[in-house]
């Protein structure tokens, strides 16, 4: 059976771009301490925006999906799930909710993860959910002829419980001694996650899930305030390529988890710097600003096709109606160009024709 022993970490030579990242995040962590201290009732509703997009973000990678203005019905429990899809993405938004409330007090066992993830499944009823796999499953990609292949096969069923009871000894054992740096340590685990494949189902939600844990047990909280799940999404493409890079050889423990932390480090910066820049419109709503400035100010920053949703999601402090309403004097003023009609609705800068 693979072993699990994360101590490697500490004596491999990391390129500057990897060490660069890592200390970036660092800066911006210690900034983000100190907008939460100062802007704790602001941040709430940054925080209900990114459950959302998390939570759709995170099912869409997967091919669980619904509609824009169902999914938030569904978190505003104006209405009920009506198919398997809705229950999956419900099933995930009650995890997301435990992680952002609980994270101190849930420990990476696999009795924990386990509990994550029968909650994950139980609205849709599968016997499985919170049970390690008892079948072989297997990481597959489709050709461009249409044809599919087994790209990885993880490990077998029998191995399971003692490699995931292995995994989170070795990821403890690391944190402890703290000379590996989380943001190092967190892309490894969840790539040894991914490989075991513990589940019949729901391994890479659990995966995005474990992520977004981890990082907050170690005070790195901007999933809380911009969707990581949804920088994921935005750049499957990658995602799915640097999981294959970092997964070859893993069975012989020769694997190089570099590309994915590299992508992940990207993907948390990306998020980070995001998260400046939507506190930055909080800032520009003070008293001496008003909705039409921090509007104008947003579409201005903003390169191609703007939805009054993208301003809403932006413009944290700022209330719906106002939005729309500075959207329209900025329409009137000649600023935006409406294009589309209902539901698919646009704009884009004038001095972009």
């Amino acid at each position: 059976m693979r072993t699990f022993d994360y101590s490697s970490l500490e004596w491999k030579q990391w390129g500057t771009d990897i060490l660069n990242l890592v200390a970036r995040i660092h800066e911006c962590k210690g900034r983000q301490d100190l907008f939460v201290r100062q802007k704790p009732v602001e941040l709430d509703r940054l925080a209900e925006i990114a459950k959302i997009q998390s939570t759709e973000a995170s099912n869409k990678i997967e091919g669980i999906v619904t509609t824009g203005t169902r999914i938030k019905q569904l978190f505003e429990e104006k209405t009920t799930p009506c198919n398997r899809d809705e229950d999956e993405i419900m099933g995930y938004r009650d995890v997301l909710n435990t992680i952002h409330e609980n994270h101190d007090y849930i420990p990476i066992r696999p009795s924990y993860i386990l509990q994550l993830h029968k909650s994950l499944l139980e609205k849709v009823g599968l016997s499985y959910g919170g049970h390690f796999k008892n079948v072989q499953n297997y990481i597959s990609e489709t050709r461009a002829d249409g044809s599919v292949f087994t790209r990885f096969t993880p490990v077998e069923p029998f191995c399971t419980p003692d490699a995931v009871e292995n995994l989170c000894k070795a990821y403890e054992q690391a944190i402890a001694m703290e000379r590996v740096d989380a943001l190092i340590l967190i892309p490894s685990f969840i790539i040894d996650f991914l490989c075991i494949h513990p589940f019949n189902d729901g391994n890479g939600r659990m995966s995005r899930l474990l992520t977004l844990l981890i990082l907050y047990k170690n005070g790195y909280e901007v999933g809380k305030y911009v969707s990581i799940e949804r920088q994921i999404e935005l750049t499957k493409d990658r995602y799915y390529e640097t999981l294959a890079q970092s997964d070859a050889h893993w069975h012989e423990g020769r694997n190089d988890p570099t590309p994915f932390i590299r992508y992940m480090l990207q993907v948390i910066l990306a998020c980070y710097t995001e998260f400046e820049k939507r506190v930055g419109m909080m800032d520009a709503g003070g008293t001496r600003s008003h909705a039409y400035d921090i509007v104008k100010k947003y579409v201005e920053d903003k390169i191609g096709r703007i939805t009054a949703a993208d301003v809403i999601a932006n413009c944290p402090k700022l209330a719906k109606s106002s939005v729309l309403r500075e959207i329209k004097k900025l329409t009137d003023e000649g600023v935006l160009i409406k294009q589309g009609g209902g539901r698919n609705t646009c704009y884009i800068r004038s001095d972009s024709r």
